[in-house]
């Protein structure tokens, strides 16, 4: 018997389209695929075109109904941007695939490329792919046009410090710039005796509020005033104010303790000095090396004030300086400072040097002083002292002198300083001619004082040569394994430079 088979070419089960004759497979429309597309159009409804809102300043895209998000092109995120513009007209049909067409970054142009199917005559499933064009317009967000007007703000933070000196305020700058906490200020203003902060929201207030506290010796006080009300939705419309004030010490500073605080805190003198001011207040007796912190809770239960004016710092020369060794300590003493050297010295006054007056005093600085040296200090026997407890002091406990620190030549450590600090952008009002004076002396503290420079980003000043690390008068200075390289980086393609170099 023999068999006859059918070319593979031919299929009985084939039919003719009703419109234009064309073999094809049965469908339920019994009409080809161009004829079916010329007739329906499954995108109709779905707009080809399709504008997005874009803010420059902050890099942002507008989300409705009121969220402007970051998102960075050609990603899920901006895709899923771009289908929620089409959510109504996209909800009739079933989305297949959906992706980017590459485009010009600076064209203001984003293309998708949209996969639909959709059910047409007598249940057939039409497919069908288009682009849909978004242009992308320029429209600032409701934050950046506060940043701009820097007028609108719904919360304040004013930082306030008591002192004659602004180290503290440097201190808390740099801090500030290496975590990055004066992102989200509208504006900073600095004023004789602090800094304002202001803010589009209370939440960022707060959150700056909570980082001044870790950082300084504080307290604060959060007060509001009522601006707006709507009575018949029930809200209000705040503007709030966060009052901190930092405690009114500053390093180098003479205090004298409560007996009480002295006591608590190890039997200590109550004449100290003021080592440092970072989360507490760092003192150091002189006459015994013993150091205690002071934090802020502590130092407002029993408050404490400065002796003198920074500007009562006179020069004093040593004469002789010995090393104590063996210090009989008192009970119940607390820590010793293991940095420190506990020394005993005759200094004169160098505007006394025709004179044969001296005065003797112990020092925490007998690991510098040599004699011949020059080094700065207070002059509490010829000095008014108008302090409570001062006054109750027995006067053979009162120090003739107390020494803060080595005098170095300035102008030979500004000449070699090859390193440099940033500053906050900020309004400056009535200024002081002696501020530039003050920082420098905060430059002096950084190159002395490692621990305060571990929190502080350093950066190299190429424009100074790199000399070694102390000079000819032993002056401390910053290493370069300290320093960070100053890094420009400019803004990559997507950015306002590049756009403006392409036009």
């Amino acid at each position: 018997m023999e068999y006859i088979t059918q070319p593979t070419d031919h299929n009985p089960g084939q039919i003719l389209c009703c419109e234009c004759g064309v073999l094809i497979s049965p469908n339920p429309a019994n009409i080809c695929v161009s004829c079916l597309r010329s007739k329906v159009d499954i995108s109709q409804g779905i707009p080809k075109q399709v504008s997005i809102s874009f803010c420059k300043q902050c890099q942002r895209y507008f989300q409705p109904p009121g969220t402007w998000i970051q998102c960075a092109l050609e990603s899920r995120e901006l895709l899923a941007l771009c289908l929620k513009k089409l959510k109504t007209p996209l909800s009739k049909v079933r989305l297949v695939d959906a992706g980017f067409v590459w485009t010009e970054p600076h064209s203001k142009r984003l293309k998708v490329k949209l996969t639909i199917q959709k059910e047409v005559m007598n249940g057939a499933i039409l497919q069908q792919v288009f682009v849909v064009d978004y242009v992308v317009q320029s429209q600032m967000c409701g934050d950046c046009h506060r940043v701009e007007a820097k007028d609108f703000w719904k919360a304040v933070i004013q930082v306030r410090q008591k002192t004659l000196h602004k180290k503290t305020f440097y201190y808390l700058e740099q801090l500030i710039l290496k975590y990055a906490m004066h992102q989200n200020t509208l504006r900073i203003k600095e004023i004789h005796d602090g800094l304002d902060f202001y803010y589009s929201s209370k939440q960022h207030a707060q959150k700056m509020v909570e980082f001044l506290q870790g950082t300084v010796p504080c307290r604060c006080k959060a007060s509001q005033r009522l601006i707006s009300q709507d009575i018949h939705s029930n809200t209000y419309n705040y503007k709030s104010t966060f009052s901190v004030e930092i405690v009114p010490i500053c390093k180098d500073n003479v205090v004298c303790l409560s007996p009480k605080l002295a006591q608590s805190l190890g039997n200590m003198s109550q004449i100290c000095v003021c080592i440092r001011v970072s989360s507490a207040v760092h003192l150091i007796d002189p006459s015994t090396l013993q150091v205690a912190d002071v934090d802020g809770s502590t130092f407002w239960s029993h408050p404490f004030n400065s002796l003198c004016h920074p500007k009562q710092l006179e020069e004093f020369i040593v004469m002789e300086c010995s090393v104590v060794r063996n210090l009989k300590r008192s009970a119940g003493a607390g820590t010793i400072s293991k940095k420190h050297t506990l020394g005993e010295v005759w200094v004169q006054k160098t505007s006394e040097m025709d004179t044969d007056k001296q005065y003797f005093c112990r020092t925490h600085l007998g690991h510098l002083l040599n004699p011949g040296d020059l080094v700065l200090g207070f002059d509490l026997a010829n000095c008014n002292l108008n302090d409570e407890h001062v006054n109750k002091m027995n006067s053979d406990k009162v120090p003739d002198v107390v020494l803060i620190k080595k005098n170095y030549d300035r102008t030979k450590r500004q000449r070699r300083r090859n390193w440099k600090l940033k500053e906050l952008a900020r309004d400056r009002e009535n200024m002081d001619t002696d501020d530039e004076r003050q920082y420098q002396d905060f430059l002096e503290d950084l190159e002395e004082d490692e621990a305060i420079r571990k929190n502080v980003n350093i950066y190299r000043d190429p424009t100074i040569p790199v000399e070694s690390d102390t000079d000819d008068e032993g002056a401390p200075r910053i290493s370069l394994a300290e320093m960070l390289e100053d890094l420009h980086i400019s803004q990559d393609a997507t950015g306002e430079e590049g756009a403006s170099m392409m036009t």
